[in-house]
């Protein structure tokens, strides 16, 4: 078997460590969706992440990023699990001045910020019923109202969700929209672990070596005989 072509030079995928199958088509399928990326339109599809923790979905979405047009604009990441409920549709969607108690002055929607550019919604299971539906609107049309206004705001985003867990049999439990999953899972990546492709881990652990005696100024280091087995 001929060994997997190597990425193009300087393409972001080279940050994708790797000489295993799994590696090289997850290269090739990213390469591929950024010729379907263009500003403006609104038919760019969305893209669900799957992948066990560790397997490096924040990472791919980052490469996707930067492999198109939208690499110029800010790479937006929000941590569905991270940021409580009660703040997460603040966070999402914005709000106006006097909106609620707190709302001292207006703020815009993440949406809004990432518009031109990439929305990354990472551990998208944990988003509650309800802002499931506020995010199949913008997904749907393209457009955003704050918390507290009256008017909805258009916007150009390219959004990527990830999670780690099996979103259909989230939707058959019930605790995950039917229509979200299916405007999600348009394109659908697997991000293999590690353990699916064991010709990768003596390359990764070279290459941590390498990473950090640079990061830490320290002289090359090598892998003993009996580390690498």
């Amino acid at each position: 078997m001929s060994r997997p072509r190597p990425s193009p030079l300087g393409h972001p995928t080279t940050r994708l460590v790797g000489r295993s199958t799994a590696i090289h088509d997850l290269c090739t399928e990213i390469r591929h969706l950024a010729a379907f990326d263009t500003l403006g339109n609104p038919h760019i599809p969305t893209l669900l992440l799957c992948g066990e923790t560790g397997t490096g979905k924040g990472l791919a979405a980052r490469i996707i990023h930067d492999s198109g047009p939208r690499a110029r604009g800010p790479f937006i990441e929000v941590n569905c699990v991270a940021i409580p409920e009660s703040l997460l549709e603040a966070e999402l969607f914005g709000f106006e001045a006097g909106a609620f108690t707190d709302a001292r002055r207006t703020k815009p929607s993440l949406f809004e910020v990432a518009s031109g550019s990439t929305l990354f919604l990472d551990e998208i299971d944990a988003l509650m019923l309800s802002l499931q539906s506020k995010l199949l609107t913008a997904i749907e049309a393209k457009r955003v109202r704050r918390v507290g206004a009256v008017v909805e705001r258009p916007v150009d985003v390219k959004l990527i969700a990830a999670t780690q867990a099996d979103l259909s049999e989230l939707v058959r439990a019930g605790r995950f929209r039917p229509d979200l999953y299916h405007r999600l899972a348009v394109i659908v990546l697997e991000l293999p672990p590690l353990r699916a492709r064991e010709e990768d881990i003596l390359l990764l652990g070279q290459h941590f070596l390498q990473q950090y005696a640079v990061a830490h100024s320290v002289p090359p280091k090598r892998l003993s005989a009996a580390a690498e087995a």
